[in-house]
C-alpha cells in the first residue's frame, strides 16, 4: 500500500488558520484599538464633555458676576450682597434664619 498524501498537512494548515483567527478576534476585542477600548474611550469622552460643559457654565457665571461688579457697570444690589456675605453683617431691619 502506497499513500499518496499525508494527513498532517491539512491539519497543520487549519490549525494555523484557527490560531490566526483566534489571535485577530482577541485583538479586535481586547487590543489597544479593540471594541472594549472603544467603549471605554466613548464613556471617557462623555464624562469629560459633561465636565467641560459644567466648567463653561461656571465660567460664564463668573464672567457675568465680574461684569456686574466692574467699574463700567456696577450692580449695587450685588455689591451689597457680596459685601454683607464677606463681612458677615446684616441690616437692622432684617431677620436672620439659621
Amino acid at each position: 500500500m502506497i499513500r499518496k498524501g499525508s494527513s498532517v498537512g491539512p491539519f497543520i494548515y487549519f490549525f494555523f488558520a484557527f490560531v490566526l483567527g483566534v489571535y485577530f478576534t482577541f485583538a479586535a476585542l481586547q487590543g489597544s484599538y479593540g471594541m472594549f477600548r472603544r467603549v471605554q474611550i466613548d464613556a471617557e469622552i462623555a464624562s469629560l464633555t459633561a465636565e467641560r460643559n459644567s466648567l463653561q457654565a461656571e465660567a460664564r457665571k463668573m464672567a457675568n458676576l465680574t461684569h456686574r461688579l466692574s467699574d463700567d457697570f456696577l450692580d449695587l444690589d450685588l455689591l451689597d450682597e457680596r459685601a454683607r456675605e464677606v463681612l458677615g453683617t446684616v441690616r437692622p431691619d432684617e431677620i436672620v434664619i439659621r
